[in-house]
């Protein structure tokens, strides 16, 4: 298809930059939309397969990648009480011998940002803040988005990236509302001086116990420790993933826990400390609609116990990239990126809700047991992919 084509992205977190710098790579000049008056990301860490950094290099941010990521070698899983471990992983040269890629952890606000540097190095106008979708329009010709604040943009090919809560999604499909899965999730962030000698062997790994599970591992250089711990509970109300919570609620809930755990959960500054409700929906049979499409968590919110929502909408962006440069009309190229993607996604995500039962057991001393001695995501053939190179 040839550049020429118009094409408004709606979001600027990593799914929506990533396809604006695929897209570019492809010869077209995008436009992001996003909400917030500033560009930026939230505080956190996140994890990337082997595939998200094929798609990463494939696009041109691979040197950025290697500077801003800590690379882990092993990954142990622990039990919850006395430390023991149920299993290692590999996840470097393990990988790289058998996938030609490895595993990175980083801080989301860096890879947002190296993509964002990539994005507007190739056009600096690309990317156009303070506009906070509203609905759209379509004649079968263009597209016509309408602004919160009356103003509107007119393209050939939206693509919906406006995460798990889309407007877009609504506006193409309507929407019943993700539902409480009966997960709650704290994050934090600690400078690794405050991180006790010794309780990280290795620096990244996982504990898992009844009903909880915790993860850690440095990101900036290993200047900071991330970590993620859930727990189940009941019901939740509030909205939001940055809701303000304390050092005291946090160690309530992991009350009888290894010291190991509670050192580093305690030493967490309370204002890096937040708390979020997890929410879950049925994976959608289509994403596009006429000339819109939706990637991301916009099509497909995926629960983070495989640590791959960053990672599928990295692919999704190069698929639909490629898949628009390769084909002859609009039409044609949404079909070729469903086909390509939607298997994948909504396998992830169905694999993802299996995952957590394995991690919260209640027999935690059997996990290496349930797990066939392997991390699920590459039991599950999920590194086994290269967004550059898949059929589509």
């Amino acid at each position: 298809m040839e550049g020429s084509l118009d094409i408004a992205i709606v979001g600027a977190g990593i799914g929506g930059l990533t396809a604006a710098l695929a897209l570019q790579r492809a010869g077209f000049r995008p436009t992001v939309y996003e909400q917030a008056p500033r560009l930026g990301e939230v505080g956190a860490g996140l994890s990337l397969s082997p595939s998200a950094a094929h798609a990463l290099r494939y696009l041109g941010v691979g040197a950025r990648l290697d500077a801003i990521a800590y690379l882990p070698e092993d990954q142990a899983v622990r039990h919850y009480q006395d430390g023991r471990a149920l299993q290692w992983t590999n996840r470097g040269q393990t990988l790289l011998d058998k996938y030609g890629e490895r595993y990175y952890l980083v801080h989301r606000a860096d890879l947002h940002g190296a993509i964002a540097d990539a994005v507007t190095a190739n056009d600096a106008d690309a990317i156009r803040l303070g506009r906070h979708f509203a609905s759209l329009s379509q004649d079968g010709e263009r597209v016509r988005l309408v602004f919160a604040d009356g103003s509107q943009a007119a393209a050939g090919l939206v693509i919906g990236a406006d995460g798990s809560r889309s407007q877009v999604r609504h506006e193409l499909f309507g929407d019943s509302g993700p539902k409480y899965t009966g997960y709650i999730a704290w994050r934090g962030l600690v400078p690794m001086d405050r991180v006790p000698p010794g309780v990280l062997d290795p620096p990244s790994g996982i504990y898992v116990g009844p009903g909880h599970l915790v993860n850690r591992y440095p990101v900036r250089g290993g200047a900071l420790l991330n970590f993620v711990a859930f727990a189940e509970r009941a019901a939740w109300t509030e909205e939001g993933w940055s809701i303000r919570s304390t050092v005291e609620e946090l160690l309530a809930d992991f009350e009888d826990w290894h010291p190991d755990v509670r050192a580093f959960l305690a030493a967490v500054p309370p204002e890096l400390l937040f708390k979020w409700g997890l929410f879950d929906r049925e994976p959608l049979t289509r994403w596009s609609l006429g000339r819109v499409t939706l990637l991301g968590d916009a099509a497909h919110p995926v629960l983070p116990f495989l640590g791959h929502g960053a990672v599928l909408a990295i692919e999704d962006a190069v698929l639909l990239a490629r898949a628009i440069a390769a084909s002859g009309d609009l039409a044609q190229a949404l079909a070729r990126y469903e086909a390509a993607r939607i298997p994948r996604a909504s396998f992830v995500v169905r694999e993802s809700r299996k995952a957590v039962k394995v991690f919260h057991s209640h027999e935690p001393e059997k996990y290496a047991l349930k797990t066939g001695g392997k991390a699920a995501d590459e039991r599950l053939g999920l590194f086994d992919y290269n967004p550059a190179t898949a059929a589509v």
